[in-house]
């Protein structure tokens, strides 16, 4: 039986320019959700140099935002948060509350007179295209392949996320995060940004409404080796909607539905609306960009994760 797991996680980014800056607004979505299955305890964003402005909110997904400027001369940007987060058992719907895959999709079909919660008008932003996810008759097909009569709603989920992790190959160099999802499709290979707009593009295309999420997962060193600070990233899986019952999360990468060893950081249509950091400058010419992350469960050393700010490689 899945326990209640307590994370200490550290996001780290880097910019160095080749030419000062003078000029920098930026947009960070790196505070974790508040969720009935997620309590943030803590979380905090140090930047350097320090802003001149600096703004929160929270965008149409209900997900914090952070916004900064700097107004000021500067040849690298660096900021840091750190959370501390407790992650509590998920479970998936029983046999009983699963519902059948044909009742799911007739659900979002127009009827005169048919009533929805504020939950289920929440969810049918998520049945359309958007700009990393298509909705295709090629991907329909294919996922009809899994589907048949009677079959439950995680009983699709549960053969999709199979079948891309059996037919896909994890490679970091295969594609980058203007990747059309036609051509992770084609050339059957990608990162867990890609298998996620896959997933949503399949589901979505047999009318299935699903929303990409981002965050981090715990990830296990080696057998007798201590974690290590930095060397985790960031990751991305899939939440579907069941009327009635809520959202079920799918992790295609892994082939597992999510659990106590993810955290949810934000979610919305696709990476376009939630990707951790985005922002414009003046100046600079070339720039290259380091990214660390550490997630650790408290119960284990927090070794390196109050490191000084500026602790990347010079």
């Amino acid at each position: 039986m899945s326990v209640s797991m307590v994370y200490q996680v550290m996001h780290d980014t880097l910019y160095r320019y080749q030419l000062p800056v003078s000029l920098s607004r930026q947009i960070l979505r790196l505070t974790p959700r508040q969720l009935p299955w997620q309590d943030v305890y803590s979380c905090h964003v140090d930047i350097q140099p320090l802003p001149s402005h600096i703004h929160t909110m929270r965008d149409a997904f209900g997900n914090e935002v952070l916004l900064f400027c700097l107004e000021q001369e500067h040849t690298e940007l660096e900021f840091r948060s750190r959370s501390r987060v407790e992650v509590k058992p998920r479970y998936l719907p029983a046999s009983s509350v699963d519902l059948p895959l044909e009742e799911v999709i007739d659900f979002y079909r127009f009827a005169p007179g048919k009533r929805y919660s504020a939950s289920d008008f929440e969810a049918m932003k998520f049945l359309y295209e958007s700009s990393h996810v298509r909705v295709k008759r090629v991907f329909a097909d294919w996922t009809r392949e899994m589907m048949f009569p009677g079959q439950s709603l995680c009983g699709l989920v549960r053969a999709l996320q199979n079948r891309i992790y059996s037919e896909f190959t994890f490679d970091p160099a295969a594609t980058t995060v203007s990747t059309p999802v036609t051509d992770v499709f084609d050339h059957r290979k990608g990162v867990c940004q890609d298998f996620a707009h896959l997933m949503l593009s399949c589901l979505r295309s047999v009318g299935l409404a699903a929303r990409y999420v981002s965050g981090y997962i715990l990830t296990h060193p080696p057998e007798g080796q201590a974690r290590l600070v930095g060397a985790d990233a960031s990751h991305a899986w899939v939440s579907v909607y069941m009327p009635g019952f809520g959202w079920i999360d799918s992790d295609p990468t892994n082939n597992i539905f999510v659990n106590t060893e993810h955290i949810t950081l934000s979610w919305g249509r696709d990476y376009a609306d939630i990707s951790p950091v985005r922002g414009m400058m003046i100046g600079s010419g070339a720039h290259t960009l380091d990214i660390a992350v550490t997630v650790c469960p408290e119960n284990e050393s927090k070794m390196g994760l109050n490191t000084p700010l500026s602790h990347f490689e010079r």
